[in-house]
């Protein structure tokens, strides 16, 4: 563990030099600390830029709608007047998110009016109940299953636990989504039979994790009790799961991980540790090492998710690491992850720059 925290503090100094090297474009854009410190308000602002500018570019998008019509082909914020930027509906929710995340935190960032000028209009009334009205158009109940529905789960407990009017009006509009989202929430995690084990957005634990904490937050006990029934019924049996298969190439999420954290939550802590000492017995081992992923094209949209990959990696370990002295040691793993990947966030391209930010966020939020 010595010899790991000296490559740590190495890593910190050789990640600025290699920044030093950067492009050009990449040496003209305002870099962040990479002194592993709560992030103050001048890094606040920098991390609000790109999620700013995303919630409101229409264009370019990915969409997954499916189309009954050809009068049902508009663009999409037409479809979707409150989460149609940051390339897709998923990420635009997060956007918001992290909007809300950065505000709560400092009410008094140079950006704050703007933002709250664009929740307000982004998360009006009106514009829920077209999100709402899509949702419950033929062949669309399932758009943005589980993922999306997560992270709108997410937007919301950020709301919930923000003492401020703003966030009591906001989330008062996002209710009607809410209530429909955990309907078919209800309806649909009985009839999955099997998780999803991919690392990429069907992943059933991380959506799992999410909607945990948001049930848990609004005191929602049906949805809270039927979550921790398909996480055992799900996973309370895995066992040697292989870590060392990660990751595939696509991946921004640890499936093993993912898992990991979510019975952490739904097992007592003497249980959670025979569980996990069979599931990734080497999480326990203090010289325990995962290197972090590297990323080989940066305006390729899906290699990119590897940064994702560190991001999560890094929430994950920091968790365990809170929760478990026997796992204490493994948010330095997590800052390792963090470290080497948080400045590729500054003049990135659109491929990582509309959705990374908010993995960092999240990560910085399990982390404090």
């Amino acid at each position: 563990m010595k010899l790991f925290k000296f490559i740590l503090s190495f890593l910190v100094i050789s990640s600025f030099s290699a920044c030093l090297n950067e492009s050009n474009e990449k040496q003209n854009t305002p870099q962040p600390s990479l002194e592993f410190k709560e992030i103050d308000l001048k890094e606040a602002s920098l991390l609000v830029d790109n999620p700013l500018k995303c919630i409101d570019q229409k264009y370019p998008y990915k969409t997954s709608v499916v189309y009954n019509a050809d009068e049902d082909v508009v663009p999409p914020n037409e479809i979707h007047p409150s989460f149609y930027g940051c390339f897709d509906w998923h990420s635009a929710v997060h956007g918001h998110w992290s909007l809300v995340v950065l505000l709560k935190k400092f009410p008094d960032l140079p950006e704050a009016e703007e933002i709250k000028t664009k929740l307000i209009k982004n998360l009006s009334r009106s514009n829920i109940e077209k999100e709402v009205e899509f949702f419950t158009s033929e062949n669309n109940t399932s758009f943005e299953r589980t993922y999306g529905w997560a992270w709108l789960f997410q937007l919301a407990t950020e709301l919930k636990t923000w003492k401020n009017p703003l966030a009591k009006d906001l989330l008062n509009n996002l209710k009607p989504l809410l209530e429909l989202l955990e309907k078919q929430s209800l309806e649909f995690l009985p009839k999955l039979t099997q998780p999803i084990r991919v690392g990429e957005h069907s992943n059933t634990a991380f959506a799992l994790n999410l909607m945990l904490d948001y049930a848990q937050v609004v005191q929602h006990k049906e949805l809270e009790e039927l979550i921790k029934k398909s996480a055992l019924n799900f996973y309370q049996n895995d066992k040697n799961c292989p870590i060392s298969w990660e990751p595939s190439g696509f991946d921004f999420l640890s499936p093993c991980l993912e898992e990991a954290r979510l019975m952490s939550k739904v097992l007592e802590k003497k249980d959670f540790m025979v569980w996990i000492n069979d599931f990734l017995p080497q999480l326990a081992d203090d010289d325990f090492y995962l290197d972090y992923a590297k990323v080989s094209d940066r305006k390729d949209g899906k290699l990119v998710h590897l940064d994702g990959l560190n991001f999560s990696r890094a929430w994950n370990f920091y968790e365990l690491s809170q929760n478990f002295e026997e796992l204490k040691h493994l948010s330095d793993l997590g800052d390792f992850h963090f470290i080497k990947t948080y400045p590729n966030l500054f003049g990135d391209s659109y491929e990582g720059s509309h959705w990374l930010g908010s993995f960092a966020l999240y990560a910085l939020e399990i982390r404090k």
